[in-house]
């Protein structure tokens, strides 16, 4: 028989013994150890990112909403994961990979000394959830989406007794290496699975899953009756001979041991420290970061909501009171510089929505404030605009609300009194207006892109101040300057050649707009915006519309009240900013940078536009969703489809990602192969102390590139909109 696989055979033969034994001593550990012995076991994490023993996976899922950022190095890898339990069936890794004995690429010129980065995308999915007799088991598909470095797929089962957590699977790719399970590596090394990645990274090849060779993993993890300490033991299915640093570097990553053991230390509720000695010859160490996104809550030091005291008597209502009740409503209500209309069925508040998520907590507020400063009437009436467009209309029913308030039963209830409608006209005289059209804005920006030739982090962080004026309630002129406080992005040189693509440099051109000009007229135009029939919105801009580009546009979206789905389209007509001029464009397509001696193209007029479909499931399954599928032309003339897939979690935070599939080949993208990113999107109200409607955005782009950019434009309907069927203000489920 072969040497090597006699020894294989024979580390399966230890590893099944091993775990006999285990089995056979469970009954003595469930003797000894009980739930009030050891502390609640709570799985962890790999080093590859995701919930796992060390090289090895499990079958077990973190929390829903659980978020960890990850750190993990040897003398070989730099790993640094995110990981986010997205939904309770479904994990999802993002990780980058620093190869430490190799450069980029062979080309000095092009990358310098930057390190070989390589980009993963990993998921693992729940097929069963664990029973008395079941294990919880999980299919999972590492690096699907890279350059195919650690790309595997594998099955894993995990069973929880007493203090310990078994794992038994199986791999394929570089988790089943060692093909201990099937194939013969002394015929075809990687035992006829396809090792090439198709275009220039970054795609899906779903034609090698489950391909090659195979083996057998498994390992324990031990929770000490000590809290913070944890144990792990596991026998490694991989056997690193098909390693980057081994192929391309003659890197020795040779085993000393298929047994791979780990210690991890939990810092409280936030974190871990790990270590490991793994293939019998390297340590390795790592840190965990982690919180819940379901658990974050808000902590404000808010005006206190006023008792119920209505006001006594039919009387006439001063200028004065009225104005009291004018500020109440924006200060305690959140209705910022409200109209207020009455007759005497009726008093109307027309404003935006500005402080809280949750509308219950404004229409109580609201309704109170107009009971107690405002004239005895049948019904309250508060219509919401955004950019003073009208999107919802709650009719309050006094007398109702009046029970609700004096709690004149069980279980009462503001939205007892509420009707919500598509809005009207406002009935009834004009009693306050705001007494200006101004509106100031002052906001940090963070833009950022990972695992670039030039250098694996590039950012720049700035402010950007805007201002705007109301001409009437359809017509805005407004405009944003952006101050540049601090980027690397001097680093960013993009040289064509290397990257072999002739696309026209739309968004590539960064450096040239943000570091060679930290004073910048971001943005500068007129908006005209309607409520142009029920269910049906409208705009129209020109001028300079982002950064990088101006023109004319316009979009429409019909969006019915309450409904789970609405449809848009957009059509702009646009021209790239001259970055050496601040209100200048380009004329002439050909260009000359004089940092690398070449000739680029840029855009100097195109159509660019989409019609976006948006449907929020109502699946059981897929809970609290939103998909967004965009077609059209992008900024660089290339035409496709962006898929863009979020989920929102009790705490209000987003989490999401897209891909744009356009009509250039992989060879014109460049490397990645197409567009793609990641983002979350964190509510202000559970950053401060007050709340608020705001959010900030952070994303991650894997890569600076030109196919599928689409135009940032000021305004999208769907965000103005959005109190009709709330996604961005959906109010907080914990």
């Amino acid at each position: 028989m072969d040497t090597r696989l006699t020894s294989s055979l024979t580390s399966c033969r230890s590893f099944f013994s091993l775990s006999a034994i285990a089995l056979a001593l469970l009954p003595v550990f469930h003797a000894q150890a009980d739930s009030f012995s050891y502390p609640e076991f709570q799985p962890s994490q790999s080093d590859f990112g995701g919930v796992g023993l060390m090289q090895m996976p499990t079958g077990r899922m973190a929390r829903e909403g659980e978020l960890n950022v990850a750190g993990t190095f040897n003398d070989e890898y730099q790993h640094y994961t995110v990981s986010l339990q997205l939904l309770p069936w479904l994990e999802t890794t993002i990780r980058y990979t620093l190869v430490q004995d190799l450069l980029y690429s062979g080309d000095e010129s092009f990358s310098s000394d930057t390190k070989y980065t390589d980009k993963g995308i990993d998921f693992k999915v729940r097929l069963l959830e664990e029973s008395y007799w079941l294990p919880e088991t999980s299919l999972g598909v590492r690096d699907f989406g890279g350059t195919g470095l650690f790309d595997g797929e594998f099955i894993a089962a995990s069973k929880h007794i007493g203090p310990l957590d078994f794992t038994v699977g199986v791999g394929w790719g570089y988790i089943g290496n060692s093909a201990n399970l099937t194939g013969d590596k002394s015929v075809s090394e990687d035992c006829n699975r396809n090792t090439e990645y198709k275009g220039k990274g970054g795609s899906v090849d779903f034609d090698r899953w489950f391909t090659g060779c195979s083996a057998v993993f498994g390992g324990v993890e031990y929770q000490t009756p000590w809290h913070p300490l944890r144990l792990k033991v596991e026998y490694d299915a991989n056997d690193y001979t098909s390693d980057f640093p081994v192929t391309r570097g003659a890197v020795d990553m040779s085993q000393d041991s298929k047994f791979n053991y780990g210690v991890l230390y939990r810092l409280g509720k936030w974190g871990d420290l790990r270590a490991s000695y793994e293939r019998g010859n390297t340590w390795t160490l790592g840190f965990n970061l982690n919180t819940n996104f379901n658990d974050l809550k808000a902590t404000w030091q808010d005006e206190a909501t006023p008792a119920y005291r209505p006001k006594d008597g039919n009387g006439d209502i001063s200028d004065a009171e009225w104005q009291v009740m004018a500020n109440e409503l924006h200060r305690i209500a959140g209705y910022k510089d409200p109209t207020i209309y009455a007759d005497d069925k009726t008093v109307t508040v027309v404003a935006s929505q500005t402080k809280y998520r949750d509308r219950t907590q404004a229409h109580e507020r609201a309704a109170t404030i107009i009971a107690n400063h405002g004239p005895a009437v049948a019904e309250y009436r508060l219509i919401e605009t955004a950019n003073h467009q009208p999107t919802t209309e709650t009719r309050i029913d006094a007398e109702q609300f009046a029970k609700v308030a004096n709690h004149t039963y069980i279980g009462a209830d503001i939205k007892d009194s509420t009707t919500v409608v598509n809005p009207t006209v406002p009935q009834g005289q004009r009693i306050a207006e705001p007494d200006s059209n101004w509106d100031f804005s002052v906001s940090p920006t963070l833009q950022q892109s990972f695992g670039g030739s030039e250098n694996f982090y590039m950012f720049n962080i700035g402010i950007n101040g805007g201002a705007s004026y109301r001409l009437g309630n359809h017509v805005e002129v407004g405009g944003s300057v952006y101050l540049n406080l601090y980027d690397n992005y001097d680093k960013f040189l993009y040289e064509v050649p290397p990257d072999g693509t002739d696309l026209k440099r739309v968004r590539t051109l960064v450096r040239q707009y943000i570091n060679d000009n930290p004073l910048r007229m971001n943005n500068l135009q007129l908006t005209w915006m309607d409520n142009v029939a029920d269910n049906w919105y409208a705009q129209a801009y020109g001028g300079y519309l982002e950064m990088m580009f101006g023109g004319v546009g316009s979009e429409i979206l019909y969006r019915p009240l309450g409904s789970n789905w609405a449809f848009g389209i957009d059509a702009n007509y646009v021209i790239q900013r001259d970055p050496d001029s601040q209100f200048g464009f380009f004329t002439e397509e050909e260009q000359f940078d004089p940092l690398t001696g070449r000739n680029y193209r840029v855009q100097t007029g195109a159509m660019t536009g989409h019609a976006t479909v948006y449907y929020q499931p109502q699946w059981e399954w897929l809970p609290n969703t939103l998909f967004r599928v965009s077609a059209g032309q992008y900024l660089t003339e290339d035409r496709g489809f962006t898929v863009d897939f979020s989920k929102q979690f009790d705490s209000g935070v987003i989490a999401g990602a897209f891909a744009a599939i356009t009509d250039l080949t992989a060879e014109e993208f460049g490397e990645g192969s197409y567009n793609k990113g990641f983002y979350i999107s964190i509510p202000f109200d559970i950053m401060t102390v007050k709340p608020s409607n705001n959010r900030a955005t952070i994303s991650w782009l894997p890569l600076s590139r030109d196919g599928g950019q689409m135009l940032n434009r000021k305004y999208q309907l769907y965000s103005v909109t959005d109190a009709r069927a709330p996604w961005y203000g959906r109010a907080a489920n914990n």
